[in-house]
């Protein structure tokens, strides 16, 4: 799927859930879950995102960082399309995203995104 300005863009903010093992199971499917994304950014469905950290992660150690949760920005069809997505990620059906908390908004963005890779 290529960028287009008519394909509607969507924000996923997806906290982690905050028990001992949260953390331990984010780190467990992390190559996975990035191995995935990197397909979808390839594909144009993923624009931007990354993991979001505790403020005292800033100038941590890559070791040493907390993950919180995720923010993404994806490009799809439907909210509906987007949330289907969402759904497959391994760190949403390994319990590593807070499924009752997942937010997904449309966006309507003040500025570009980066290319998709060609």
């Amino acid at each position: 799927m290529s960028s287009t300005p008519s394909l509607p863009k969507f924000v996923v903010w997806a906290p982690d859930y905050t028990d001992d093992g949260a953390l331990e199971r984010r780190l467990a499917v992390r190559p996975a879950h990035l191995e995935n994304a990197k397909k979808l950014i390839n594909q144009g469905i993923i624009r931007v995102g990354g993991g979001l950290l505790t403020p005292e992660s800033v100038y941590a150690a890559a070791v040493d960082m907390k993950f919180v949760g995720s923010c993404l920005i994806y490009e799809g069809e439907t909210i509906d399309v987007v949330r289907k997505i969402v759904e497959e990620d391994i760190y949403y059906t390994a319990d590593v995203w807070d499924k009752e908390k997942i937010v997904i908004l449309p966006i309507a963005l003040a500025t570009g995104l980066p290319p998709v890779p060609s």
